[in-house]
């Protein structure tokens, strides 16, 4: 599900909230830095972020929703080169 917040001084916010596939999904923290990393390539920068698992949907909600909504944890995870190639395989487009 995505929202989009308005507000006066025309900053944007967009909320994306995805439901992983367990409980336990080891890739809930990939699944939304993917989501981030796309959102941010594609929206101008007056647009704020944020991504979140669904209420209930994760074992370690919380810590997965403050992950993915901290720049300085989004930025460490980007410089990591093996994250950073997971993540760019998953945006890059598939053509069979």
């Amino acid at each position: 599900m995505m929202k989009v917040i308005m507000s006066d001084s025309y900053l944007l916010c967009i909320r994306v909230t995805f439901t992983p596939t367990v409980e336990h999904c080891s890739m809930a923290t990939i699944i939304g830095l993917c989501i981030r990393v796309k959102l941010v390539r594609s929206l101008p920068p007056r647009y704020k972020v944020d991504i979140r698992v669904a209420p209930g949907s994760h074992a370690t909600e919380a810590a997965v929703n403050k992950q993915l909504n901290d720049k300085e944890r989004v930025a460490a995870a980007l410089e990591n080169p093996n994250l950073l190639d997971m993540v760019e395989e998953c945006l890059s487009p598939t053509f069979d």
